[in-house]
């Protein structure tokens, strides 16, 4: 920032304490002004040390202390750009000026830290002959102090200001030889003999009683931060101190506080990262065998482990800086590491195993992988012998830590620790396979990282597999194929030619020795272990080293067979066949160097390329093995073999393409039925029968397309055409339709595809629109696909096209197939987006409309503008068809949310004008569409667009559907209600319905039920912490991101409200909405989990009454069975029934147990009897409405009544009792309304009566 920036901001203050900074800023411009001087960073320096000298006094500055401090402000600001020589040459005078303010404990913290700013330049201008200059001299190194003193202060904002001058002043050393500043160790010094003293103070503290080592020490974390800061300025920290400083904090290490212990590693930290330049790295050897001698106690669990930490993060920066020392120090390091994994500490196991890892990973050059010398091979010998002792005895409780060890050491030796650990992969190896070893799982992570570094060949050298030849002196170790199948890459193909591939030829033939009798154990063992041979076939063929020469003539032949005759190996073999091109390839593709290449992937750029020449001149028949085998599959299982065609496609030569293409589409020409052929039958055809032949070829030819130069492009589009204009294909073979379209919409996929969609644009416009009525429903999406790769290389000249095909886009948007709509509205957007490019289209462009099919000859151009868009799209409002003027009125609602902010006001008045007349409409389809239109209108449109009027027309005229449920209407007016809420506020929606009550009622219900899940929301957040919230925060995006497919359906279709507006309960609002966008709403959504969750919960609550006096189980198959289920959960009834009362408690409210003779009432409530009473009145009423007398309804809604509730009945109207079958298990009769209601009543007498004599 330059100094008029800086003094900028003065002039124009955001804070008060600035306003007299300003004053004294202006006064100090107004004088050189009049005096006139240039305004120059001198002539400011000048003037305000001259108006700091008139306030030099004691007196003075008391008195004028707030111009003091504006005064200091300002030279911190200016002293910075003043020259250098001018400040050396002043620096006693300005010190002799701003001391004061150091020494005075009345100083104010902004005066002191304008002065350190001072200070900071003054110290930085100096040279080397000013700090030369004894301590005791006024010079730079009597100011060093005050810095070092109020680096430790007390006060947050004073510390930081002295740190950072102390910061700047170090980096920015005088010109001279020396390495570290002249006063670097000084600062040194005085920084470590603060540390020690506040380790001495933390550690008295700590004796006294009561106080642990947790407590907050803020002189040792501020001799700490000292010393961090001295160590980054310094490049490290000076040679001659670095022993001290390394055993306090090793000292300080020891401490159980987390906050101190981070801070000694800070400082470590920033003493290694100041050692990366070169004149810096000299110290680290000296550091690092300063912390080596400083090595704790072997059982030492507080001390070790930072020890170690410390000591892995020096060799790590040591690799970096010199990584061939480091290298050869790795076995020393390996013997000093070693002895603590046999400590009984696990905190000192973990540190040492991790910093062994640690060394492995960074202290291997990959000089010594690629290119090792006799040298190297010694040092990788000596690491071999000490981690093969590592699986001793001695070692046994660190086993855990062993295996990472070992794992990591054959990761960072790679193909070179086949020379060196096969001892170890032989222990490893017969650990595992000893059956009461625990560790397997931790074995075979070694195990695997072998297999891939060193190879299978290797491994299988001293851990023989035996699988044909087991016994007790040669055990069968069948796991390791499964480890074989998940690790094995970058290895020798030949070596599964050789091994694995006869293991499994010699063992088939035990299968097939075994002929057709019944399968035993052991032949479903031999097919298992076949199977898990074949398995590694794909990494072995993952980038093998020795491809060219394993995969040879023959052994493609015998994987053809295989291919051919082996259904079960089929997608292992084409894996195969597929990573040997692909590998090749990624290996081309990647942007590394050769020796990176050839360390990661043990190959070269150039020999991958070698590599897919080879596999180029075996593609041709290995192609024609493929689509032999893709034309016996069904096509459910086709997937992996037509990726593996494709990879071979991508680098089989031209001309091999051309031929190949030529035959396949002979072939296709030949399976097409003829013109007069009469159509074969319909029939049901079954997910296992292949397909025609010609659905086959026609899937290789759109595999083909992509990869074809462009002279095959003709007959390509030839061959497309023949399909499409097929008499019988169109109406018999829809499947076909579909991949000829297909076919047209692969080729934009590729730039040679591209290339011929340009150059043949218009051969493909005629036959799209040749096409257009022929074209099977199932084939409309793939159609609309088509022409969306055809409109992105449309010419300029050919825009006439658009309009040629709009009307089927726009019936596009309400077709009844969801993926079909997706891809209309996709298309809508995709020729709007065309006709308004500005970089394609040059200005005055038109669309020639005398050249669309349906316009006449003299039809005048129009301009190619989004308007026109518009125009023509709303042509279909006046189409005959209801479907037609819907699809157009969702179309319109498409383009309106996408390209609202670029139409201009009168184009959007007219369109909603239009649009609004269609409110009057008695066809439910469109008016669902103009429902939708609306939505979009009240979401994206100004205020001042929609207008008082116009609102409320259109939710007068929406209020009409407002009560009719059939497809949803009334939930889509209540959707465009609740986003008129969200957007205006009820007020104005109700001014907008006026005498309207059914609409006021709905709003206010929407209000309410938006307050009501604004208080619950509310509630939650209270209990609620906020992690939580932030939690249900994510959750709430997550969730709306996956209910709504795209922004449109979310502004249509979402809402604040709780309840189902519009995420519809059932299927029909699913329906209706996918009716209306084209996109439907995802099936994992929250809200529709929700729902459906709500309804099964709604149907499954159904209850089955209990009756205490029959024991015989309800017959849910009975005619009277619906008689006895509820909705709502009953208690058993009866006589035979005790009902549970409440526990009895005496005056004092102490329990009281046994009989009552005076009563069976409650006194808790004071009142027995009362109490007797009401328990009585309400078991009357759950027995009138539960029990054995109670009236139900059965099937089709009649009411039954017992028998023997007709008995009182009959009883009470002197009808005496012939009844038969009493009981309250008796039979039921049928009685109509009226002897219902008299039932009711005679019941309800009765139960008054028992309720009042119990």
């Amino acid at each position: 920032m330059s100094l008029e920036e800086r003094l900028a901001k003065v002039k124009s203050p955001n804070l008060q304490n600035q306003q007299h900074a300003n004053v004294v800023l202006s006064s100090v411009e107004d004088t050189l002004r009049d005096q006139k001087t240039n305004i120059t960073p001198t002539a400011y320096f000048a003037a305000l040390l001259a108006i700091l000298q008139q306030c030099s006094s004691a007196a003075l500055l008391e008195a004028n202390a707030e111009l003091v401090t504006s005064t200091v402000y300002l030279l911190d600001l200016v002293s910075s750009y003043v020259p250098p020589p001018l400040l050396r040459t002043q620096f006693s005078q300005i010190l002799a000026l701003i001391a004061p303010f150091f020494v005075s404990n009345e100083t104010g913290a902004p005066l002191l830290r304008s002065s350190l700013g001072c200070l900071e330049s003054l110290l930085v201008a100096q040279d080397s002959a000013a700090w030369n200059l004894p301590s005791s001299q006024t010079g730079p190194r009597k100011a060093i102090p005050v810095l070092l003193t109020l680096a430790v202060d007390g006060r947050p904002k004073i510390r930081k200001r002295s740190l950072e001058a102390l910061t700047n002043v170090l980096k920015h050393p005088p010109q001279g030889p020396a390495l570290d500043h002249p006063v670097a160790d000084h600062c040194a010094s005085t920084a470590l003999t603060s540390l020690k003293e506040a380790v001495n103070t933390a550690s008295q503290l700590r004796k006294q009683k009561g106080r642990n080592d947790n407590g907050h020490d803020p002189f040792l974390v501020h001799a700490l931060q000292l010393t961090k800061t001295i160590a980054a300025a310094s490049g490290g920290w000076p040679s001659k101190k670095i022993e001290p400083l390394v055993e306090a904090l090793m000292t300080i290490s020891k401490s159980t506080n987390e906050y101190i212990v981070m801070g000694a590693f800070e400082v470590f930290e920033a003493i290694f990262e100041g050692m990366h330049d070169e004149i810096s790295s000299s110290k680290l050897p000296r550091l690092l065998d300063a912390i080596a001698d400083l090595k704790p106690a072997q059982n030492d669990s507080q001390l070790l482990p930072p020890w170690i930490a410390v000591l892995s993060r020096g060799y790590q920066l040591a690799s970096e800086v010199s990584p061939e020392d480091t290298f050869i120090k790795l076995p020393d390091l390996f013997d000093m590491m070693s002895p603590f994994l046999s400590q009984p500490s696990h905190n000192i196991r973990v540190s040492a195993s991790e910093c062994l890892i640690s060394l492995f990973a960074n202290c291997i050059p990959r000089r010594t992988i690629l290119e090792p010398s006799v040298y190297d091979e010694k040092v990788f010998e000596q690491l071999g012998r000490r981690a093969s002792d590592l699986l001793s005895i001695k070692y046994q409780a660190a086993w855990m830590e062993i295996f990472r060890i070992l794992s990591a050491l054959i990761q960072a030796m790679r193909w070179r620790g086949s020379q060196y650990l096969l001892s170890v992969v032989k222990a490893v190896g017969e650990l595992r396979g000893n059956d009461s070893f625990q560790g397997k799982k931790e074995a075979d992570e070694v195990l695997g990282h072998a297999i891939h570094n060193m190879g299978p060949d290797v491994i299988f050298s001293v851990l023989p597999h035996n699988l044909d030849q087991s016994n007790d002196k040669h055990p069968g170790r069948a796991w390791l194929l499964p480890l074989l199948r998940d690790h094995v890459s970058n290895t020798r193909l030949a070596h599964f030619k050789s091994d694995l591939m006869q293991l499994s030829e010699r063992i088939y033939q035990r299968v097939i020795d075994h002929g057709r009798a019944e399968k035993t154990a052991r032949i479903k063992i031999y097919e298992t272990v076949i199977h898990q041979i074949w398995a590694t076939l794909p990494g072995y063929c993952d980038l093998p080293i020795d491809l060219q020469a394993a995969f040879d003539q023959p052994f493609a032949e015998m994987l053809s067979n295989l291919l051919y005759q082996q259904t079960e190996l089929r997608v292992d073999l084409c894996r195969s066949l597929q990573n040997l091109v692909e590998s090749n390839q990624a290996v081309l593709a990647a942007a590394l160097s050769n020796e990176d290449t050839l360390y990661e992937r043990r190959t070269t750029k150039s020999g991958a390329a070698q590599n897919i020449q080879h596999l180029a001149r075996l593609a041709s028949n290995l192609l024609a093995v493929l689509f032999n085998v893709y034309s016996q599959t069904i096509p459910q299982s086709r997937g992996y073999i037509l990726e593996c065609i494709n990879a071979y496609l991508s680098i089989t030569p031209g001309q091999d393409l051309v031929e190949t293409f030529d035959r396949v589409s002979s072939a296709l020409n030949t399976s097409l039925p003829e013109a007069d052929d009469a159509p074969p039958p319909k029939q049901h055809q079954p997910k296992d029968k292949l397909p025609p032949t010609s659905h086959t070829l026609l899937d290789l030819t759109i595999a083909l397309s992509t990869y074809l130069p462009g002279s095959t492009f003709p007959s390509l589009f030839s061959l497309a055409s023949r399909i499409l204009n097929h008499p019988t294909a169109t109406t018999t073979d829809p499947q076909l339709i579909k991949k000829a379209y297909k076919l047209i919409a692969r080729l934009a996929t590729s730039e040679a595809g591209a290339a011929a969609l340009r150059a043949c644009n218009s051969v493909l416009q005629s036959l799209i629109l040749s096409t257009r009525d022929k074209t099977p429903v199932p084939a409309r999406r793939d159609r609309l696909l088509a022409i969306h790769s055809l409109i992105s290389y449309l010419p300029t000249k050919d825009l006439h096209f658009i309009p040629s095909i709009l009307s089927e886009v726009v019936l596009a948007c309400k077709d009844t197939n969801q993926r079909a709509r997706q891809a209309g509205f996709e298309l809508l957007i995709h020729v709007t987006n065309r006709i308004t490019d500005s970089e394609r289209n040059p200005p005055g462009t038109v669309i020639r409309n005398n050249l669309v099919p349906h316009m006449p000859n003299d039809a005048p151009a129009a301009l190619a503008t989004l308007e026109e868009v518009f125009t023509m799209v709303s042509a279909g409002l006046a189409g005959v068809a209801p479907h037609m003027v819907a699809a157009t009125v969702a179309a319109l609602a498409r383009l309106l949310f996408e390209f609202h902010t670029k139409l201009a006001k009168p184009v959007l008045e007219d369109l909603l004008g239009t649009v609004e007349m269609f409110l009057q409409s008695s066809n439910r389809e469109i008016v669902r569409s103009v429902l939708g239109f609306v939505k979009v209108a009240v979401v994206v449109l100004p205020e001042e667009l929609l207008g008082e009027q116009r609102m409320s027309r259109m939710l007068k005229g929406c209020m009409v559907w407002s009560k009719e449920n059939k497809g949803r209407m009334r939930m889509k007016v209540k959707g465009i209600l609740e986003r008129c809420l969200r957007r205006f506020g009820a007020e104005i929606v109700d001014g907008w319905l006026g005498s309207d009550e059914a609409g006021r009622k709905m709003v206010a219900n929407l209000r309410k039920r938006r307050d009501r899940a604004k208080r619950k929301k509310s509630g939650n957040s209270k209990v609620e912490d906020d992690s939580d919230e932030g939690g249900r925060e994510a959750e709430a995006q997550k969730t709306k991101k996956t209910e709504f497919d795209n922004e449109f359906d979310e502004a249509v279709y979402g809402s604040d409200d709780d309840s189902d507006i519009i995420v519809g309960s059932d299927d029909g609002e699913q329906a209706a909405a996918e009716d209306m966008t084209g996109v439907s709403f995802k099936k994992g959504s929250t809200k529709g989990k929700t729902s459906a969750s709500s309804r099964k919960a709604h149907h499954r609550d159904r209850f089955i009454r209990e009756d205490a006096s029959d024991d015989e189980p309800l017959d849910l198959l009975g005619p009277n069975a619906l008689a006895s289920i509820s909705s709502r959960k009953s208690h058993p009834s009866g006589p035979g029934v005790k009902r549970k009362t409440k526990a009895k408690v005496n005056a004092d409210g102490k329990l009281v147990f046994g009989g009552d003779p005076d009563g069976d009432g409650d006194v808790l409530m004071g009142d027995g009897d009362g109490a007797a009473e009401s328990v009585g009145a309400v078991n009357a009423y759950v027995d009138a409405v539960d029990g054995p007398d109670a009236v139900r309804r059965g099937q089709k809604g009649k009411l039954k009544v017992g028998s023997a509730n007709r008995k009182k009945v009959r009883a009470s109207s002197g009808g005496g009792g012939g009844g038969g079958g009493g009981g309250v298990g008796g039979e039921k009769m049928e009685l109509d309304e009226q002897e219902a209601r008299e039932v009711g009543r005679r019941l309800e007498v009765g139960g008054s009566g028992r309720a009042s004599c119990r």
